[in-house]
Order: C-alpha cells, then sequence, then structure tokens
C-alpha cells in the first residue's frame, strides 16, 4: 500500500437556496507523485493529472466505503487512462503510455485533447450494492473537463461546470494541478445556470490562479461568494495506492497453476509491478511453491 502525505485539500460547498453543490481541489502534490512515480511527460502529466483530479472530487460525492473508477478510452497516443479514489480523498492513476510527446496546440499548450484522441468516457461507482454503477459516454473534446461536464449531464442529468487543469514547468516538474465542479441541483432557477455559465466563461484558468497564490476557498468565493456559499467539509487528498503483497498473491493464484509454474521453471525471483503506483513485489520461487499449492 502507498499512501503519500501531501498538503492538498478539497472542499464542499453549497450555495445559493441549496439549488448549488460545488467541489474545490488543490491537488498539486498529488498529481506531482504520480509523475514521480510514472515518469510521465508534459501531456502524459497533464492528461493523467486531469483524470485524477476529476476522480477524486467524484469520490468527495461518495460516502463510507464507496468508489469510483474512472476509465479514459481513447484513440490518442496516451492510451487508456485510468483513475480511481474513494470518499475520503485517496486518489490513484495510471497512463498506458507516459512518455507521449507532443507539440504545444495552437494556443501554445499542451495538447492534451491530442493526447487522449476520440473514444469513451467510463465511469464506474461501487456503492456497495450487488452490481456496480456504469455510466458510459463519447468523450466531446479530449480536454477532459468539457468531457467529465458532458457525462455528469448525459448520464447523471446534473448540469455541471467541470475546470481541470495541470500546470508543467520545462523541466517536467508539476507547478500547479487542482479543479473544480460547479453542479445545479434538480430545481435550481435558470437564472442561476445563466450567472454561472457567464462566470465561467470569463473565469482565469484555475491552475494560473493557483500559481498565483490563490487558495481552492478563495476561488469558490469568486465564484460562489455572493450567493451565500457555505463550506460543508474540507479533507486533505493525497495519493494513496491500495496494492499490497496480499492482494498480488491473490492476483497470481487466479492466474491459475500452469502459470504459475511456467515462472517457477526460471528458477529465479519473480517481479510484480503495481501499474498504479510503480510499487515492485519480488516473490522467490519458494514463495510461488507454496503459490502453487494453493491454487
Amino acid at each position: 500500500m502507498t499512501d503519500s502525505q501531501t498538503g492538498d485539500y478539497l472542499l464542499r460547498v453549497m450555495a445559493g437556496d441549496d439549488e448549488i453543490r460545488g467541489f474545490a481541489v488543490l491537488a498539486t502534490q498529488t498529481v506531482s507523485e504520480a509523475q514521480r512515480r510514472h515518469g510521465t511527460l508534459p501531456a502524459a502529466t497533464a492528461a493523467l493529472g486531469r483524470t485524477m483530479t476529476a476522480a477524486v472530487m467524484m469520490g468527495a460525492m461518495l460516502k463510507g466505503e464507496e468508489k469510483v473508477f474512472i476509465q479514459v478510452l481513447g484513440d490518442g497516443p496516451a492510451g487508456r487512462i485510468m483513475a480511481d479514489a474513494d470518499a475520503r480523498g485517496g486518489v490513484r492513476g495510471y497512463i498506458e503510455n507516459p512518455l507521449v510527446h507532443l507539440p504545444p496546440n495552437a494556443q501554445g499548450k499542451i495538447d492534451v485533447a491530442r493526447a487522449v484522441g476520440k473514444g469513451q468516457l467510463v465511469v464506474i461507482k461501487d456503492l456497495g450494492l450487488k452490481e456496480p454503477y456504469r455510466g458510459t459516454v463519447p468523450l466531446v473534446s479530449g480536454e477532459l473537463g468539457e468531457d467529465f461536464a458532458y457525462y455528469f449531464l448525459a448520464s447523471e442529468q446534473v448540469p455541471s461546470a467541470v475546470v481541470l487543469g495541470v500546470l508543467v514547468e520545462r523541466d517536467g516538474s508539476v507547478r500547479a494541478a487542482g479543479g473544480m465542479i460547479i453542479q445545479l441541483m434538480p430545481g435550481a432557477r435558470e437564472e442561476l445556470a445563466d450567472l454561472l455559465t457567464e462566470r465561467f466563461a470569463n473565469m482565469p484558468p484555475f491552475t494560473r490562479m493557483i500559481d498565483s497564490g490563490m487558495k481552492p476557498e478563495e476561488i469558490l468565493h469568486m465564484t460562489l461568494g455572493d450567493l451565500n456559499l457555505r463550506v460543508l467539509e474540507q479533507m486533505p487528498v493525497r495519493f494513496h495506492c491500495t496494492c499490497s503483497r496480499e492482494r498480488l498473491e491473490q492476483i497470481l493464484i487466479a492466474m491459475g497453476r500452469e502459470e504459475l509454474e511456467d515462472m517457477l521453471a526460471a528458477q529465479q525471483d519473480t517481479e510484480v509491478t503495481c501499474r498504479f503506483c510503480s510499487s515492485v513485489y519480488r516473490f522467490t520461487p519458494g514463495e510461488l511453491k507454496r503459490l502453487i499449492l494453493q491454487t
């Protein structure tokens, strides 16, 4: 298990006459930890970081032991992007091609849309029921913020504004990361939708505000402060991987006796790497024999 403590945090708020709910997160150190573990180049860092930022805010919409799993299945060079989050601010992520390298887009920014490409956004929620909730929508832009907003509208029927950002230094390190989700609750006044649309259209990039020293609560106040903004919860956010030696043993056992015997025939230690956090687990021939007896 990997648990990286950071100074990152998330705020959950309500505004209006409980017609608006919002989430804002500072995720700089969390995304930086993912960049370090996966060795991502800037385009991959931005795509993975945006996905993880969305995931941790969606996790905050859950409770107890519930979890959310995100899959970005685009046909771009970044390949598959995955992230999952719990209801307590823990999040982890994986990108199939961490070394995707692309020139800047026409605006001189990291070309996340080209890295992701066209495809599907899949959201799976484990709510402790017999079957998990699953929602799938097409990627509408590949920039990911717009794609998550479309998911909320098309799959959950919740009008939402989603802002996701990762600012990457020239040396590839993460300078700032974070995001915000603002949602209209059922029965919200139409004029609130118009007001929020106008405000988001004129809002500076989220990471530029974070980089300038603004905190998530200040950004929320700028956006919703005149609408009876109330902070309901603040929680720490961190890179958190649930892998363990015991879990990997169960995966190896599930592979079957024949596969394990092939590994044993090599007469050397077998290394298994967690794709989410890059932790390496070594199993000796003696340990493989013990696992074979359990198949």
